[in-house]
Formats: C-alpha cells, sequence, structure tokens
C-alpha cells in the first residue's frame, strides 16, 4: 500500500513532543492564506473540519488533512512532513518550540498512481 504521507525522524520527534505538551493532535495543510501553505499542527479537535477535507493518513497516529481542491493539484504526489528551525504559522503549535513543519514532495511512481487507482 502506498502512503500518501510520510514524516521524517525529525517531525516525528516534534510531533511526540507536541503531543506530550497538548494531547491528540491533527495536521491541516494550509492553502495559502495568512500562514502561507504551511502543513498546520492544531490540537485535535480545534480546527473544525469539513466534508471537502480529505484526511491522506496518519503520522505517528495523528491524522493529516488537506482540502479537496487543494488535494485535486497534490494527490499526484507523497506529501513528506519534515521540520526545521524557524518561527512557521502563528496559529501552529509548533511556533514557541522554534521550529516549524515544512511540506516536502515527490511524485508517485506510475506503479503507485495505478496502485492508488489515479491513472
Amino acid at each position: 500500500m502506498v502512503e500518501r504521507v510520510l514524516a521524517t525522524a525529525e517531525a516525528l520527534a516534534l510531533i511526540e513532543l507536541l503531543k506530550e505538551k497538548h494531547g491528540p493532535v491533527m495536521f491541516h495543510q494550509s492553502g495559502g492564506c495568512c500562514d502561507g501553505s504551511s502543513p498546520m499542527c492544531y490540537p485535535e479537535g480545534d480546527l473544525l473540519l469539513g466534508d471537502q477535507d480529505v484526511c491522506l493518513g496518519e503520522i505517528s497516529g495523528t491524522p493529516f488533512y488537506m482540502h479537496k481542491n487543494q488535494y485535486d493539484y497534490w494527490k499526484h504526489t507523497q506529501i513528506i512532513l519534515d521540520v526545521v528551525d524557524g518561527r512557521g504559522g502563528m496559529f501552529s503549535l509548533e511556533g514557541v518550540e522554534g521550529k516549524r513543519f515544512l511540506t516536502r514532495s515527490r511524485a508517485f511512481s506510475t506503479e503507485e498512481l495505478r496502485g492508488l487507482g489515479l491513472i
């Protein structure tokens, strides 16, 4: 099975730290509003999801969502959640840690696209 969303070891460690401090968390890939197009981390349930939000999968038991309109552009890519030093989105939990989550991606192979039913 092809995973649509993965995370680096550094991102996994930060997720675990945030879960220790805040309890269960969730991600939503921002569509480019106030905080740009960053992956945003919220306490689970703090962001109201709509019927247009797509769950791409889970990272360390943490769901990762994206709006359907944005997903239509990204569906051919694997999302790789990473973390770098610096301040990111002001609404995302990791900001006070001096870190920010970052979305990296890679295009799925033809074989993976077939497995996902995209071709």
